[in-house]
C-alpha cells in the first residue's frame, strides 16, 4: 500500500463530554491536502489524532508510513544544540569517532546509511535559509522563525512517508516563507497542512474543509476553493430566498383555503338551521364536506410543512460562520503628539534604534527572522532593557506576544480577563468575552486547553478590557493562528483603532488592510522603507 492516511468511523470526545468527532471516515493520499476550518473546528486536534498523540474514543487512524508532525505550540529546549533538534547528533558523533579510526559495529550501526548525514542537514539548512546555524550553536540563540525553520529542517531530514504542519508560517519573514513555499511545492510524499497562509495553501492539491466535525472535499487550491464556494453559498443564499416564498405562499394558501372552508361550513349550517332540505340529505352532505374540509386542509398543511423542511435544508447550506466582534476602546490620540521616543538604542543582539511615534501613526515593522523585532518590541514595553539608549513611552500601552504567554493556563478565560481589569463587573467582562465567542461555559474554560485561534481571542479580550484602555498598541505576528475570517475582523477593527499602532508582521495582505502609514525594516539599524 502507498503512503496514505486512512481515518474509519473517527470518535472523539474531550474529557469534559464534549463531542468533535462522530463516526468521520476519509482517505487521504499522496498530495498536498490542506485542512481548513474556523477556530476550535478541531483542525489541530485531527493532526493529532492522526500523528499519534492522542487516542480516538472510537474508530480508527491508520497511517501507511512514518509520520512526520510540526506542532502549531512549537516548544524547543533552548538548551539543546542544533544538531540535536535535527536528529543528526548521533550520527555525527559515530561518523567522528570513525574518522578517528573507532571503526566499531556499535558506531557503523549508528550511521547506518547516513554517510552523508552532515551535508544532507547543511544543504536542507541551506534550502530553508539557515546556512549560518552551526551543528553546534543552541536554540536558545535562534529567534522564533528560525526556531520554527529549524523544526522543519528536521521534518525534511527525517523524511518521513507523510508530513502534518500546522501553521508552519507562524513567525516566518517574507524570504523564508517563499523558502517554505518551495519546499512544499517539491514534496513528494502525502503532506497535510493547517494553515491560513493564501499562498502557502494556492500550492495544495486539494482543500479538506472541516466544519461541524464533517469534511467537505474540494479538488484545486485555495483559490479553486473559494470560487466554488462563493458559487454555492450564493446558490445557498437563492435556494433560502426561493424556500422562504414558497412557505410565504404555502402560509397564504392555507389561510385561504381555512376561509374558504369555513363560509362553506356557515353556509351549511344555516341551511341545516332552516331545513330547506331533507335532514338525510343535509346530514351526509355535512359529512362529506368535513370530510373533504379535512383532505384539503391536510394536504395544504402537508404542503407547508415540506416548505418548511426545504427552507431549513436550504438555511443549513449557507454557512453562518461566527466572527468575533472586535470593539476596541476609545483612545484617540492627537495629531503630532509623541506616544513613543526610542533614542539612540542598542538592543540585545546588536540591533540599533531610533524612533518616534507621533499621534494615531500605524508602523509596520518588517525584517528578516532574528534581526530583533520581537525583542525592539519587549524592550519599548519593559520586558527588556536596552543595552544602551532611552526607551519613553507616554501613553498607556498595551502588548500582544507571538507567544500569547500573558495568560494562566489553568484559571478560566473570564478570570485571566478579570486579572486585567479589576474594576469591572463580571457581567461586563462576559459581556466583552461573548463579542470573542466566549459564552456561557466557554467562558470558564481553562485557557491552557483553548485552541491557537482561541487562546488569541481570550488574550485579545484580556488586553482591550484592561485598565486604562491602551492608546498605544504592539502587536507581534497577531494573525499566527486566526482564522481568515477572524483575522479579517482583526484588520477591520484595527482600522477603526483611533490610538497608535506597532505591528511587526510578514501579512502584508493584513498590514495593508489596517492602513499603515509608516513602513519600517529592522536588519541591524531601523530604516524607513516603500511599501513592500
Amino acid at each position: 500500500m502507498s503512503s496514505a492516511i486512512v481515518v474509519d468511523d473517527l470518535h472523539f470526545s474531550w474529557p469534559d463530554g464534549a463531542v468533535l468527532f462522530d463516526g468521520l471516515s476519509f482517505t487521504v493520499g499522496p498530495g498536498r491536502t490542506a485542512l481548513i476550518g474556523v477556530n476550535g473546528s478541531g483542525k489541530s486536534t485531527l493532526l493529532r489524532l492522526i500523528a499519534g498523540e492522542l487516542s480516538p474514543s472510537g474508530g480508527s487512524v491508520r497511517v501507511a508510513g512514518r509520520v512526520g508532525y510540526l506542532r502549531q505550540d512549537l516548544t524547543l529546549d533552548a538548551g539543546l544544540p542544533v544538531d540535536q533538534v535535527l536528529g543528526i547528533a548521533r550520527a555525527r558523533r559515530a561518523l567522528a569517532a570513525i574518522e578517528h579510526g573507532q571503526a566499531t559495529e556499535a558506531l557503523l550501526a549508528a550511521v547506518g546509511d547516513d554517510w552523508d548525514v552532515e551535508e544532507r542537514a547543511r544543504a536542507t539548512l541551506d534550502r530553508l535559509g539557515l546556512g549560518q546555524l552551526e551543528p553546534d550553536r543552541r536554540v536558545g540563540e535562534v529567534s522564533g522563525g528560525e526556531a520554527v525553520l529549524l523544526a522543519l529542517a528536521a521534518q525534511f531530514l527525517g523524511r518521513p512517508d507523510v508530513l502534518l504542519l500546522d501553521e508552519p508560517t507562524n513567525n516566518l519573514d517574507l524570504d523564508a516563507r517563499r523558502r517554505l513555499s518551495d519546499a512544499v511545492a517539491a514534496w513528494p510524499g502525502v503532506m497535510v497542512i493547517v494553515s491560513h497562509d493564501q499562498p502557502l495553501l494556492d500550492l495544495v492539491d486539494q482543500v479538506a474543509d472541516l466544519r461541524d466535525g464533517a469534511l467537505a472535499w474540494y479538488g484545486g487550491n485555495l483559490t479553486a476553493y473559494e470560487r466554488t464556494v462563493a458559487a454555492e453559498q450564493e446558490a445557498a443564499r437563492r435556494l433560502v430566498r426561493t424556500a422562504a416564498s414558497d412557505v410565504q405562499r404555502q402560509q397564504r394558501e392555507l389561510r385561504d383555503a381555512r376561509i374558504k372552508l369555513d363560509r362553506r361550513r356557515r353556509y351549511g349550517q344555516k341551511m341545516w338551521d332552516t331545513k330547506r332540505e331533507p335532514k338525510i340529505i343535509m346530514g351526509a352532505r355535512k359529512r362529506q364536506a368535513e370530510v373533504a374540509a379535512g383532505k384539503h386542509r391536510g394536504m395544504h398543511l402537508d404542503r407547508l410543512e415540506q416548505a418548511r423542511e426545504r427552507l431549513a435544508e436550504a438555511t443549513d447550506a449557507v454557512h453562518d460562520d461566527d466572527e468575533i466582534r472586535v470593539e476596541l476602546p476609545g483612545t484617540a490620540v492627537p495629531a503630532g503628539r509623541t506616544v513613543l521616543a526610542v533614542h539612540d538604542a542598542r538592543l540585545r543582539g546588536g540591533a540599533r534604534v531610533e524612533l518616534e511615534v507621533r499621534g494615531p501613526e500605524r508602523i509596520a515593522l518588517l525584517g528578516p527572522n532574528g534581526a530583533g523585532k520581537t525583542t525592539l518590541l519587549e524592550t519599548v514595553v519593559g520586558t527588556l532593557d536596552p543595552l544602551a539608549g532611552t526607551v519613553t513611552t507616554a501613553v498607556p500601552l498595551r502588548y500582544l506576544p507571538q507567544r500569547l504567554d500573558v495568560l494562566d493556563d489553568a484559571a478560566g478565560v473570564a478570570a485571566n480577563v478579570a486579572r486585567f481589569a479589576p474594576g469591572a463587573s463580571d457581567n461586563a467582562i462576559r459581556a466583552r468575552l461573548a463579542r470573542f465567542l466566549f459564552r456561557g461555559a466557554r467562558a470558564d474554560q481553562p485557557v491552557g486547553t483553548l485552541s491557537g485561534g482561541e487562546r488569541f481571542r481570550a488574550t485579545l479580550a484580556a488586553l482591550l478590557l484592561a485598565e486604562p484602555p491602551p492608546r498605544l498598541l504592539l502587536l507581534d505576528e497577531p494573525t499566527n493562528n486566526l482564522d481568515m475570517a477572524s483575522s479579517r475582523q482583526l484588520a477591520q477593527a484595527l482600522a477603526a483603532y483611533r490610538g497608535a499602532l506597532v505591528v511587526a508582521s510578514h501579512d502584508l495582505a493584513f498590514l495593508t488592510g489596517i492602513g499603515i502609514t509608516r513602513w519600517l525594516r529592522l536588519d541591524g539599524r531601523l530604516t524607513e522603507i516603500d511599501p513592500p
